[in-house]
């Protein structure tokens, strides 16, 4: 296994039926993906609260990549129909969004929480994703890329956190490597790479087991 495929994660206590929470640095960073790789590495469910959007659900894509998807990924809390941020969509349905309402979904496994956009889009029209996560005191994985300007979203995205008390395990990043990018964003806020998944030449559920295949191991050790 290259250093490019190596994913190490440390034990930590879960809150809300044992759920992390799943953030991106910015909108279209990969959240779905990395939920797929770490949800089939780590055997645990997928939950996508509010979806902007009905053509393309995230939860139904994972249903498709997950080895018993149809058991594994849970219905939204919120579907509204317009793929736009979701306070614009809720305004637009006249939906009100408020997360203190979710009935969280039933599971004895681990639960992937994915967000929408980025860290502090908007939840509703007076509240954001990091509110969202703090509010239910999740641990979070941080969905990083590599880009001219990820350096400056990655951190600012790490401090947002920190603010909030949220506490985040570890960063994925997504895509094509940066060795001097990563170095420096893990020395600089103090945060481990946990886990590096390439671009995927063909997303589906053979390469997304391939490749949580060669990454599992490293973290069967842990008690989850």
């Amino acid at each position: 296994m290259g250093k490019y495929t190596e994913i190490l994660i440390t034990k930590f206590p879960l809150t809300q039926n044992r759920s992390i929470a799943i953030l991106g640095i910015h909108t279209g960073i990969g959240k779905t993906i990395a939920s797929a790789v770490l949800a089939e590495a780590l055997g645990a469910d997928y939950w996508k609260p509010v979806q902007a959007g009905t053509e393309e659900k995230d939860a139904d894509i994972l249903r498709q990549l997950l080895t018993n998807g149809a058991t594994r990924v849970h219905p939204e809390a919120i579907v509204l129909s317009q793929p736009l941020s979701p306070h614009a969509a809720a305004a637009i349905d006249n939906v009100a969004v408020d997360y203190t309402k979710f009935a969280w979904p039933k599971t004895d496994k681990t639960l992937l929480v994915e967000t929408a956009g980025g860290i502090l889009s908007p939840m509703s029209a007076n509240t954001t994703m990091a509110d969202f996560v703090a509010h239910y005191k999740m641990p979070a994985i941080l969905v990083s890329q590599n880009y001219l300007g990820s350096i400056n979203h990655t951190l600012m995205s790490i401090e947002v956190l920190k603010s909030r008390g949220i506490r985040l395990l570890g960063i994925v990043m997504n895509g094509t490597p940066n060795e001097s990018s990563e170095i420096f964003i893990t020395q600089y806020a103090g945060v481990s790479v946990i886990a590096r998944i390439p671009q995927f030449e063909r997303l589906d559920s053979s390469s997304v087991m391939a490749y949580a295949s060669q990454i599992r191991h490293s973290i069967s050790s842990f008690d989850f």
